[in-house]
């Protein structure tokens, strides 16, 4: 078969099926256009595929079949249904494949805080360079405490959830870069590690860790997976597999951005905890089993329903209807 004849002759009706393809059926000869146009693509394309496998003038052929065939077939899906999917389905699969990683990360944060806090409370000089001895005391018996009363409930409380939520969804945005989450995580463990040794050096260890415990139990742990994911998206494109760079790092970036969407939820949950209950003078074991029923909650989530998801198929990336074709093939 001469190809470039071939095409010479269907070009017009080709491109009129990609234009009908590409816009709205406005009247019922619209539609029946666009399906007698696919089924004589659909011929063409055999025809093109059997003289040549692959070809450029089959790939686009292919390709405007596959908007054909999605206008046609392509339904609008319920809000309500698409919510659904997404919270039973599309995210737990997504925090469950990072069910591993996030637990590196949580260990990496907790030996880098505990070294610096040994290093800091051990070597002579190291707590001064962090302040006066009178405004290390202050933090450990006034500010570290003060800092959860001084404002206001909502406001404390929304304060919280927004700068959480900017950092979790920075991870996994940056983590593609491959630097930026091991950066972000060793901050935070060094800064949990100076305000440990600062509490100890005050004899106020106990109550660094009941003052985080209620709400610091959720709010690590999201921070964990917002770090797991972005680090998951980095791995994509380093060790892409079978699969090519780019499909490896479209499909998991899908995946794994609504990983962010999710811990928008999780770190509400851990701002109202902070905001609410941290500061409330209640028992400390009612307080911090508060922490652990929302923590419970996630790891549920994750674990448990996110597991079930994963095992019939999910894997956290929207429908072939909302990503498009990840590969040029007949209609």
């Amino acid at each position: 078969m001469d190809l470039d004849a071939y095409e010479a002759v269907h070009r017009d009706r080709w491109q009129e099926l990609d234009q009908l393809a590409r816009a709205r059926p406005r009247t019922g000869a619209d539609a029946d256009r666009l399906v007698a146009g696919y089924q004589a693509a659909a011929t063409d394309l055999a025809r093109i595929r059997a003289a040549s496998p692959r070809t450029a003038t089959g790939d686009r052929l292919s390709l405007t079949l596959f908007r054909a065939r999605l206008r046609l077939t392509g339904t609008p899906v319920d809000p309500l249904t698409a919510l659904t999917g997404f919270l039973v389905l599309q995210l737990p699969a997504a925090l469950y494949r990072i069910r591993w990683l996030t637990l590196w990360v949580a260990a990496a944060t907790a030996v880098v805080a505990a070294v610096v806090a040994v290093w800091i409370s051990t070597t002579p000089g190291a707590l001064e360079t962090f302040g006066t001895p009178e405004s290390l005391r202050r933090y450990a018996t006034q500010d570290f405490q003060a800092y959860y009363s001084d404002h206001g409930l909502g406001a404390f409380t929304a304060q919280v959830w927004t700068n959480n939520a900017y950092i979790a969804a920075s991870m996994v945005a940056f983590g593609i870069t491959g630097f930026f989450v091991p950066y972000s995580i060793g901050q935070n463990a060094i800064n949990l590690g100076v305000s440990a040794a600062i509490m100890h050096s005050e004899g106020r260890l106990g109550d660094f860790f009941v003052w985080i415990a209620p709400h610091g139990q959720l709010e690590l742990y999201s921070i964990f997976l917002a770090g797991a994911a972005g680090l998951r998206i980095a791995w994509s494109w380093i060790a892409p597999g079978e699969r090519t760079r780019a499909q490896a790092l479209a499909e998991d970036g899908r995946a794994l951005v609504t990983v962010a969407l999710g811990l928008v939820g999780t770190l509400l949950l851990s701002g109202l905890v902070e905001g609410v209950v941290t500061r409330q003078d209640w028992p400390w074991p009612v307080k911090i089993g508060i922490g652990t029923v929302a923590l419970a909650a996630v790891l549920w989530y994750q674990w448990v329903l996110g597991g079930r998801a994963y095992r019939a198929g999910q894997r956290g990336d929207v429908e072939e209807f909302e990503r498009g074709a990840t590969a040029l093939v007949a209609g």
